[in-house]
């Protein structure tokens, strides 16, 4: 069963730790029931809330939800940010977008924030989906993945060899919000964790909501343990076929939500015999807070897949307008430059007629005629990247992409009930909050 056992702190007067700071003495630090076979019962209550949840999830896959995987890795530049370790900082979607046209092209004035961010969006979607796509994930997977996260500390790499704590003194963990198992049991319960992401005990989202609670009660990197327990959610979804193409935004709801989000993870972390009634109570309430969130993910995240659907139609009503008064075909050809064009927007909002080319395999005079048509057609706004190139920016989309993610920083998820919580970026100017 799951327990606090004591242990004894011991000051080095020779570790250069100021005489103010060093402190010996007793504290507890936690030691978790494995997840192999772990026992769990649910009442007809949390398990209708668990199915109602995945099914909301799930829909996020269907075909016309296509758009949500083209524009989910705008949703979780928080991910990147924390890994590019920018504290307070939110660039756009915009400046993000044009940071990720800078490594194909010149552009002038793109933030060395802005750069850092597109780059670390890569190397997050690089090490998810690795793990993701190997038959059988195991402990040097995940530490591969948090050595991805964290490139340049290395002294940080690795699982753990030392005590590490939440809270408290940076000293010493006598008092600290929490203490996690001791270095020497790490190997054995990350061991027991990837046997329980490899299987299929539970529902998807009961495996992510318990592998991501045990990541974060073992600890088990000296830093970055945030960053990897979140992309775990997203490893474990997407290998259970949740969700295949795109990234659920959960882990910015758990992020607003912090202070019930530690309380979820405290009730996990119960001391009873496993299977107990008050150890079912325990899971139970870190398991109702996740799925909740999930919930309120999918849901934003469905929400924006129709605003992005109606503004395809507003798009193509547009430009049939366009070509009705230029007195040429008003719906364009499925395979026409242009109407490809249209379906790539969600996924490359920022574009020149040179990456256009690239993406379509066509000319640069049709990519550029099929931009300018776009253009007047009021679909694309513009912007003077260099001086011989013009940017293409589908702006609507991007501040579609904005208000969600002020949506999700809201704890009302409503920002005319509660503002952000937390670094978002600024309100498009052209738009109302909801």
């Amino acid at each position: 069963m799951s327990y606090w056992e004591n242990a004894h702190w011991e000051s080095d007067p020779g570790s250069g730790v100021p005489k103010r700071d060093r402190r010996g003495g007793q504290y507890e630090r936690f030691v978790p029931d494995k997840l192999a076979g772990l026992p769990l019962a649910f009442d007809a209550t949390i398990s209708q809330t668990i199915a109602a949840a995945e099914r909301a999830v799930a829909e996020l896959a269907h075909p016309e939800a296509d758009v949500l995987a083209s524009v989910s890795r705008f949703l979780l530049r928080s991910e990147a940010i924390a890994s590019s370790r920018i504290e307070g900082v939110a660039p756009s979607p915009q400046q993000v977008a044009l940071a990720e046209l800078s490594g194909e092209e010149n552009v002038r004035g793109v933030s060395e924030h802005a750069q850092l961010v597109a780059n670390n969006m890569t190397i997050v979607r690089q090490a998810t989906t690795r793990l993701v796509e190997v038959e059988r994930v195991n402990v040097d997977d995940v530490v591969e993945l948090h050595r991805a996260l964290l490139p340049n500390l290395t002294r940080h790499h690795g699982l753990r060899t030392v005590q590490n704590w939440i809270g408290g003194s940076d000293w010493h963990p006598i008092g600290a919000d929490f203490v996690p198992p001791a270095p020497e049991r790490v190997p054995d319960l990350m061991a027991d964790l990837v046997d329980f992401l490899n299987g299929a005990a539970y529902s998807p989202l009961v495996q992510a909501a318990l592998v991501h609670a045990q990541f974060e009660t073992i600890h088990p990197f000296t830093d970055g343990n945030g960053r990897v327990g979140r992309a775990l959610i997203h490893t474990v979804l997407a290998r259970r076929g949740l969700t295949p193409t795109a990234v659920l935004p959960v882990s910015l709801v758990l992020a607003t939500l912090r202070g019930q989000y530690v309380d979820g993870l405290t009730s996990y972390r119960h001391r009873d015999q496993p299977g107990s009634a008050a150890a079912q109570v325990g899971i139970r309430g870190w398991l109702e807070f996740f799925v909740d969130s999930a919930a309120v993910a999918a849901a934003e995240s469905t929400s924006l897949v129709e605003q992005i659907q109606r503004l395809r139609g507003e798009w193509r009503e547009r430009v049939a307008q366009v070509r009705a008064y230029r007195g040429v075909r008003q719906n364009p050809r499925a395979d026409s430059a242009i109407a490809r064009l249209l379906d790539t927007l969600p996924e490359a909002p920022v574009l020149t007629a040179s990456s256009v080319g690239r993406i379509l395999d066509v000319s640069f005079p049709a990519a550029n005629a099929a931009l300018e048509e776009l253009h007047e057609a009021e679909v694309l706004d513009t912007r003077k990247i260099e001086r011989n190139t013009t940017a293409y920016l589908a702006t609507e989309i991007l501040d579609l992409v904005t208000m969600t993610e002020r949506r999700l920083a809201s704890t009302r998820f409503d920002t005319r009930e509660s503002p952000p919580n937390r670094p978002v970026p600024a309100r498009p100017q052209r738009t109302e909050e909801r």
